[in-house]
């Protein structure tokens, strides 16, 4: 990929895609049920519209911008490089925060201006106004009232203000504030990331060398959340490369709007994968006979795969009949033109991997935070850069030291500027250049970074004993009855569980061996399955590490509920107080 000296700052993407590789369908969505696409020339007109409108507005560099859509869709991306090529800053917010969150961030921000995509947003927005310093709230919505999208932009009509757009963008650095993203947090308050032009570009380019895609006719399909730094640094990449960007309708529709779209490759998070294979594995345990026999014996082979021809040739020859019996069935159901997958957020499974990449639709696992831009390392499938178990090697310009506790320290271009208005906490994560990543991992011989937990979720037994969650979390996971599970026992005698079964797949369960369950939480039968389950994973951890007691919770783990972040991650905090009858039980059994 070769490196464009001038783009230094985010807004330069789309005029560098403009210059070299103009769009006919530049960004691409549905609307009332058909696919309508805008051009590169439209999308910039329209960002200089907006930025007129803005300046209409008497907004003024490093005034604050917050943006809130429930689903990815252009109107976002064009409010992006209107904000930022005038010295604006953008503060995307997630559609699932509460009313409190709101009103904590937007004023926090010191955002000014705030735009919802929905009236939903905007009613929920509009209930905290009061508490923040916002002059307006406007909806992407094209409705007649003085807030609706039509609306703000007849305010750029004002053609004479261009020059003085011109003179702003010309006054950015790269160096300068570009947007400030709160994490969701799994624990705690939101913090607000501030990240320059620079941190983000440096990154996105770093990584471009570990993806091997050169041409520019490929298709992306945009669905995880844009306000996460994962999705919007993708989505700069894709703009710089001249790819049409696809966005799906919501994450529901994602098998129906993968088939229309067909991408050629697309960021996963690990939740929704493993609802992506559960789904294969549903379909593959309701065929019969032979059909059902290939099926398992294809997903079999895909759990021993290892890369580059290790399993030697008979394996090889296996894999091909594979591929051209079950695994090519996958790669239709996923579009058709799914060349790989790009995994981000939280640990993948080493078996979804292995599955994945045995079907020929490889995953490539990358390991960062927003702090950092948000990558650290990347696997690649080219120079021997792929090895299942570790999240590839540091990118270039990166460096990556462990601590002697085994803390993954960060430097580089990459890393935040800091926290907005906590310098406190920023001097507390950035040491001497080195940003404190709060996870633990080491760096084999080979130079692959390998994570081997949270520091902040490990905890120790009142025995004395350290457990490690995510690594009991990710092997229960496996089991088809589980959906999510949170080790808990800190300062206990043991380690114990709380699990949101699959209901889908319990009910099935149940269905076939003709049992009625009243109440999933305290069904004696269901209870003594998910034992078997337990004790099955248990086997592979030493005795300390074993969960002892289990409970199931009535309910499914959601966003909206506040159980998961909007990447799919657990907020264990919340979830300790949503059950803590349940955690009460296991440790005070009456």
């Amino acid at each position: 990929m070769h490196r464009s000296t001038k783009i230094s700052r985010l807004f330069d993407f789309p005029y560098h895609q403009l210059k070299h590789y103009p769009q006919e369908k530049c960004l691409v969505s549905k609307e009332e049920g058909k696919w309508k696409s805008i051009t590169t020339q439209e999308y910039i007109n329209k960002a200089n519209t907006i930025s007129l409108a803005l300046l209409k507005l008497g907004v003024k560099p490093g005034d604050k911008i917050a943006v809130i859509t429930a689903t990815n869709q252009p109107k976002w991306h064009l409010l992006d490089i209107g904000v930022m090529q005038i010295g604006a800053i953008n503060v995307p917010l997630y559609p699932t925060y509460s009313e409190n969150d709101y009103a904590y961030i937007l004023n926090h921000s010191d955002s000014i201006y705030c735009f919802v995509s929905d009236s939903d947003l905007y009613m929920k927005v509009m209930a905290i106004k009061d508490k923040t310093q916002l002059k307006n709230v406007f909806t992407f919505e094209e409705i007649s009232t003085d807030y609706s999208w039509d609306s703000f932009l007849s305010l750029g009509n004002d053609s004479m203000l261009q020059k003085q757009v011109s003179n702003l963008k010309n006054n950015v650095k790269p160096s300068d504030l570009a947007t400030i993203i709160y994490t969701s947090g799994t624990t705690g308050t939101p913090k607000g990331v501030m990240l320059s032009h620079q941190n983000i570009v440096s990154n996105v380019f770093a990584v471009g060398k570990h993806i091997n895609l050169h041409d520019n006719k490929n298709i992306a399909m945009s669905y995880l959340p844009i306000s996460h730094i994962f999705e919007r640094a993708a989505s700069y990449y894709c703009q710089y490369m001249g790819f049409e960007i696809h966005f799906a309708e919501s994450i529901d529709k994602i098998g129906d709007n993968l088939r229309e779209i067909q991408p050629n490759f697309m960021a996963v998070v690990p939740r929704l994968l493993e609802k992506v294979f559960d789904k294969i594995v549903d379909k593959g345990s309701g065929l019969s006979g032979l059909k059902k026999q290939l099926f398992f014996w294809a997903l079999k082979l895909g759990e021993q795969y290892k890369p580059y021809k290790a399993n030697g040739w008979l394996y090889e020859m296996q894999l091909k009949i594979a591929r051209k019996l079950i695994f090519s069935k996958w790669k239709q159901a996923l579009g058709g033109n799914l060349d790989f997958m790009i995994a981000g957020s939280a640990p993948m499974q080493p078996r979804l991997i292995k599955v994945f990449t045995a079907a020929g639709i490889p995953i490539f696992e990358g390991y960062g935070m927003t702090e950092t831009s948000p990558a650290i390392s990347v696997t690649d499938m080219r120079n021997k850069g792929f090895k299942i178990g570790s999240v590839g090697k540091v990118i270039d310009d990166v460096s990556v030291k462990i601590a002697d506790d085994g803390e993954i320290l960060v430097k580089g271009p990459n890393v935040m500027m800091g926290y907005y208005k906590d310098r406190k906490k920023t001097n507390e994560t950035i040491i001497d250049g080195y940003l404190h990543t709060g996870d633990i991992g080491k760096i084999d011989g080979e130079g692959f970074l390998k994570i081997t937990d949270r520091k902040k979720e490990i905890f120790k037994t009142s025995g004395g004993k350290y457990i490690a969650p995510a690594v009991l979390e990710s092997e229960l996971k496996k089991s088809r009855f589980i959906e999510q599970v949170m080790v808990i026992g800190e300062s206990q005698k043991m380690p114990a569980a709380i699990i949101q079964i699959s209901f889908n797949f319990v009910n099935e369960w149940a269905k076939k061996h003709n049992h009625i369950i009243n109440d999933f939480s305290t069904d004696q039968i269901l209870i003594n399955r998910i034992q078997k389950e337990i004790d099955y994973y248990n086997q592979k951890f030493g005795k300390w590490e074993q969960i002892k007691r289990f409970e199931i919770t009535p309910d499914e783990w959601t966003t909206i509920a506040g159980h998961l972040t909007p990447t799919l991650k657990m907020r264990r905090k919340i979830i300790l107080e949503k059950y803590t009858d349940l955690s009460k039980k296991i440790y005070n059994p009456q």
